[in-house]
């Protein structure tokens, strides 16, 4: 029997695709976490936590340097939640282009006999622009900017994308009308609008700032649905205040951002539907049981990926550090304790690897024996021993 240990509210569709092999929270002590958006990093993850999984797209929420020394494996769900949020940047484009934040927040304002004829006579202070013919910039082509991408280009936008690290995978989900940027500079220079869509990490941090803003063309619509601090909100500010950018609109809170009318920030609803919700709760949960009960691994952000047919009776796993001779240790203990490999992978991730060893016969008596042996090898975060 497996527990599980959800935070957050998760859709009970989801939880609804665990068998009965599952516990849902009956313990701390589990096997595994679904989880959204709780903290993770202040919190002591147990030693039977064996895997974490996100429903979303974003795991900045989840110490994963401790999960890997813990032996865990961290799985997010990409693409759960990518149809809302290209939806939410459609609705912003037209919502910014035509003015219609503050176009509302006038009519909101004014009343009495006379209001037809005030709003007609003001209506021009609100008078926009179309989409059609305009060029935007998508930085980050992959589930989300790939439909962002999409969408604008049948509105009749011209479409520029730019993401250095775009899969051949994810290429085929791109509209051939989409024109490729080889640098982030080209991308931008000449773009009425420019929407990011890119993870956080070291090299996307502050990947919008001052450099790439002075480059922009006067007027731009900037657009972060990514993540807090991938655009510097500081150099956006200035470059509000030189009126070089129109609008800039986020989804992540900033007081430096507050009581502007050229800024709308939005409280994190990029991903925030039922469908996403579901998408992402469903998507997690069966991550969860495809990974405990097989030890394959998809769209992990801590391990590699690794998928191998799990047709013998027995499977070992192992989470390791990527360093040399570690499958040849492996390999002599199990040696040493008279067991025949009859398969073996071995894949690694920057300095963390990963193998699977694939057995036709084990005593059951023998589980906890070789999961000692091999947790004795220097380097070894977690070894597992799996059934058919």
């Amino acid at each position: 029997m497996y527990q599980v240990k959800t935070y957050n509210a998760i859709a009970q569709a989801g939880l609804d695709q665990f068998t009965d092999q599952y516990q849902i929270n009956q313990t701390d002590d589990a096997d595994a976490y679904l989880i959204r958006s709780v903290n993770l990093h202040k919190e002591t993850l147990p030693k039977t936590l064996k895997v974490i999984a996100r429903a979303g797209a974003g795991f900045n929420n989840i110490p994963l340097d401790r999960a890997t020394e813990n032996g865990t494996a961290v799985f997010n769900t990409p693409g759960s939640n990518a149809n809302a949020v290209k939806e939410l940047i459609v609705s912003l484009l037209v919502a910014s282009s035509r003015n219609l934040f503050a176009a509302a927040a006038y009519a909101a304002q004014n009343s009495g006999a006379d209001i037809s004829l005030r709003t007609e006579h003001d209506k021009t202070k609100f008078k926009g622009t179309e989409l059609t013919g305009r060029t935007l910039a998508v930085i980050g082509v992959g589930h989300v900017g790939s439909l962002v991408a999409n969408a604008a280009s049948a509105l009749g936008m011209n479409v520029i994308g730019y993401d250095p690290y775009l899969s051949a995978d994810a290429a085929w989900h791109i509209s051939t009308t989409i024109t490729r940027a080889r640098t982030l500079a080209e991308a931008i220079s000449n773009a009425d609008y420019v929407t990011v869509h890119v993870p956080k990490n070291e090299e996307t941090t502050g990947l919008i700032g001052k450099e790439q803003l002075a480059i922009m063309k006067d007027g731009v619509r900037l657009f972060n649905y990514s993540r807090g601090g991938i655009v510097d909100n500081q150099a956006v500010i200035k470059a509000l205040d030189a009126h070089r950018v129109q609008t800039y609109m986020t989804d992540f809170g900033d007081n430096i951002l507050l009581n502007r009318d050229d800024v709308i920030v939005t409280p994190h609803i990029g991903g925030s539907t039922q469908e996403a919700e579901v998408n992402g709760a469903t998507q997690g949960a069966r991550t969860i049981m495809t990974y405990l009960e097989t030890g394959n691994i998809t769209n992990s952000v801590n391990l590699p990926n690794l998928q191998v047919p799990f047709q013998t009776p027995y499977r070992v796993t192992l989470i390791h550090k990527n360093i040399p001779n570690m499958v040849g240790q492996i390999a002599t203990a199990l040696a040493n304790a008279g067991i025949n490999i009859e398969g073996m992978s071995n894949a690694a991730r920057e300095n963390v690897a990963y193998t699977i060893i694939d057995l036709e016969n084990l005593k059951n008596e023998e589980d906890n024996a070789l999961i000692a042996r091999l947790s004795k090898i220097d380097a070894v975060f977690r070894v597992r021993v799996l059934k058919k």
